[in-house]
């Protein structure tokens, strides 16, 4: 059933047309955001002490958000 919508969206817009109805090209790029990330910090957290373990998280969680944001254009009402 989803495969048989797929291929008739690829039938009528082609396969760009069909990566862009999806979303296609912003979820890899999102996928490569983060395996950048993962790259940069790893799977697990260094720190010992349960303090500077909730830092280090709240770290690792937050600059991704940061660094996504950093590049979409802010929505600004013209009235």
């Amino acid at each position: 059933m989803r495969r048989d919508l797929h291929l008739r969206c690829i039938a009528d817009r082609g396969r760009m047309g069909w990566q862009e109805a999806l979303g296609y090209n912003w979820r890899a790029l999102a996928e490569a955001a983060v395996s950048r990330w993962k790259r940069v910090v790893g799977d697990g957290l260094r720190s010992r002490t349960d303090g500077c373990q909730a830092t280090e998280l709240a770290i690792t969680i937050n600059v991704p958000k940061w660094i996504l944001n950093f590049g979409r254009p802010g929505n600004v009402r013209i009235a």
